[in-house]
Formats: structure tokens, sequence, C-alpha cells
């Protein structure tokens, strides 16, 4: 039975890290795009948990792979494997380039193991002076202390003392700064199809497809972060097959498990067998209610008329945001792909894009940003066309409100 304590948003000062700032309300119940908070206030979520709730809050189908796995088994560890885990990883396999998977909790654990990988394998095919990994500005891929460092957010991973080497940062989409640095001593080049918390920021057809032929020519492993754009959330299954290369090794996690953590890194055959057994683990990795819900989540986004749903959404977003903008000028692009846009502030309003988030909420609209100057939304890609509607509504009250 539940507790009878009452909690409130300053008990969150008083026992927690303080990494984090969260808003004054507390969400305590979830159903679809609709979230209500302690005190019965109704929100529309077009945050979906940083574009993890991708089927929205408690999905029928959700609830139910969860509910029956917990009555069967609930841990194993990787002593053994399990039926969700391994039915899970054949379903990712038939549905991407990869062969085979290796599961952890979170996107950061993934890139971990991507970046583990990329560095054991060129030690053992060319030798251990192949290790210079190639990342970009903006760039983000988790909070451990390799991936906050591959990330190119200095702000996130200076002051915790001597960092990772042999890590280059490069500007995304600069073809030319690329075909300059990289070199056979490069072992692979890390890289969002479209940066997330960079600032929503799709990738040139140009420099895709110099990003793979240059890992071909210098012998480089090509690492897709798909921890934000897969799963769907582009409007393909992964962001990688809109843009007509392949990876080496993808990562994936955040609408993976739709809310149940679970991460993991796709990869060939080729490439795997040189994680041999005790190079790499998880404790809780290929847990089996992960596993299971994730295989649920699968299910209903992979299928042809999701996928083609986050296209229509897309649409409807676009044009309520450029409605909104030909009202309040406030806007001075709209970015992304699918369910992950960022509208872009105009100098007027440069630095405000929490402003307009705080505004959102107090209308009961729930958005993100990305980074000061966007607004970023990444909603249930099942999301319903009237929520849709009724969250733009909201969003022009919200920007209403601080025009006035």
């Amino acid at each position: 039975m539940a507790s009878e304590m009452k909690v409130e948003r300053e008990l969150f000062d008083e026992v927690m890290v303080p990494c984090y700032s969260p808003m004054d309300m507390i969400p305590v119940k979830g159903e679809g795009s609709r979230v209500w908070d302690g005190e019965g206030n109704e929100y529309i979520d077009f945050a979906g948990g940083i574009a993890v709730s991708c089927l929205g809050h408690c999905h029928p189908a959700m609830v139910e792979a969860l509910t029956e796995q917990s009555q069967k088994l609930w841990h194993l560890s990787n002593v053994m494997t399990n039926e969700p885990a391994l039915r899970l990883a054949k379903k990712l396999t038939e549905l991407c380039f990869a062969d085979k998977v290796f599961f952890a909790n979170s996107g950061a654990e993934a890139n971990e193991a991507a970046l583990k990988l990329a560095r054991r394998y060129a030690a053992d095919v060319y030798g251990p002076e192949k290790s210079e990994i190639i990342a970009f500005k903006q760039g983000f891929h988790g909070r451990t202390f390799f991936t906050v460092t591959v990330g190119g957010q200095e702000a996130y991973s200076d002051g915790f003392g001597p960092k990772p080497g042999n890590v280059t940062h490069l500007e995304y989409n600069n073809v030319d700064a690329l075909r300059e640095h990289i070199s056979d001593r490069t072992c692979a080049i890390m890289m969002e199809p479209l940066q997330g918390e960079g600032g929503i920021i799709s990738p040139s057809e140009e420099f895709v497809q110099t990003v793979r032929e240059l890992c071909d020519k210098h012998n480089a492993l090509l690492i897709f972060d798909e921890v934000q754009t897969g799963n769907g959330r582009t409007g393909d299954f992964y962001a990688y097959q809109g843009l007509g290369i392949t990876p080496d090794i993808l990562s994936t996690a955040k609408s993976l498990g739709g809310g149940f953590p679970i991460g993991a890194m796709l990869t060939t055959t080729e490439l795997a067998n040189h994680l041999k057994v005790g190079t790499h683990g998880s404790t809780y990795g290929g847990n089996p209610l992960a596993c299971a819900v994730a295989e649920a989540v699968v299910n209903i986004v992979s299928d042809p008329q999701t996928l083609a749903g986050v296209k229509e959404r897309e649409a409807l977003f676009r044009d309520g945001l450029s409605k909104i903008n030909s009202k309040y000028q406030i806007f001075s692009e709209i970015r992304g792909k699918g369910l992950l846009l960022g509208a872009a502030l105009n100098e007027q309003w440069q630095g405000k894009a929490r402003d307009v988030l705080l505004a959102a909420g107090e209308q009961g609209l729930m958005v993100l940003v990305a980074g000061p100057n966007v607004v970023r939304f990444a909603p249930s890609l099942v999301i319903s066309k009237q929520d849709i509607e009724q969250g733009l509504d909201k969003l022009d009250k919200a920007i209403a409100s601080l025009v006035a």
C-alpha cells in the first residue's frame, strides 16, 4: 500500500542531490498524452519524458506486458539469458542492419558499449595507435565520463578532472573540417543522425554521405547515436533508414522501453565478435521486465501505420506552429523531423526558451527546450489529433502571455 505521506516540491530540495531544477508541479497520474498533478490539474504532454513516452502514458499494451511478465520472472543477471531478451533481440535485428544486440539500462550505457567496442575492434585489428574518436560540437551522448567527454558540450564534461583522451570535436555539418582532420588513426566517428540536445539540427545529405565515405576510406567505424531519434521518432524505425546510409554500430534507448529503462547497442556479427566473454557486461542489462515491455513497444512502433502516423502528426505540428508564428513572430524556423521538432527562437527572443516552457506549464502544456534558444517537442508517436490541436492552443496562449 502506498505511503500516505504528503509529497510536495519542497521535499526535493530536502532529500535530492541538487543537479536538477524540476518544475513546481509533481505529476501523479498519466493516461495517453494527458498528465495530472497532485492538485488535479490536467496537462497535455508534448515533452514525452524527453522523447521516451513514445506510446504515451500507461498504454494498455505496455501495462499488459509488464503485468504478465511481473508474475513470471523479474531478474536473472547475465549468468543466464531469458526469453523476453531473446525475443526482443531477434525483433530488433529483423528491423535493422544489425545481427547482434547488447542490452543495457540507458542511452549512456548503450553509447559506452558502442565506444568500447569501437576502441576494442581498432586495437585488435589495427593496433593501439588507432584510437581517435571524432564526435561533433553540441552533440550529446550521455553522462558517464566517457560519453560526456565524447559529447560536444564542455559545460557537461568540465570540472571532473582529467578526461578520457584522444577525442576530437568538429563542427556538425562541416564537410571540409571532417575531410581535413580524419586520418588512419581515427577508430570511429560518433554522431547523432539529428542532433537533439544541441538544438534539433538535421544533417545535410552531403555531410551524412561524406561521413560514411570517409569512415570506409580510413577503416573507421561509424557509430550512430539513435538514443533520441530511434524507435519511430523521425518516421522511420531508425533515423539512418531515412538518410540512405548504414552505420556500423547503433545505440538505442529512450523510447525503446516507452518509459521502462532499457538501452541497447546493435552491431554486426563481425564487430560483435570482438567483445568476447568478460570484456563487457551489465548486471541488469536484458532484464526480463524491461525486455517484455520493450517488445510490446516495438511491436506497435514498427507497424507501418504507426510510422506513417508520425509523419502525419509532424505536418499538423508544423502547420500549427506556423500559424502561431504568423501571429507572434517568435520563431526563426521549425527544425527536425517526425516528432522530434524544435522551434528556434528568432533574434528578439534569444535566451527565452525556458520562459516559453514555464509559460506553457502555466497553461497546462508540457514542452521541452534544446538549449536556451529552441523550444523542443517530442510527444507520443500516437498522440491524438485533438490533443495536438488543444496543446497548440495552449502554446498560443502561453506565448500571448509573454508578449503582453
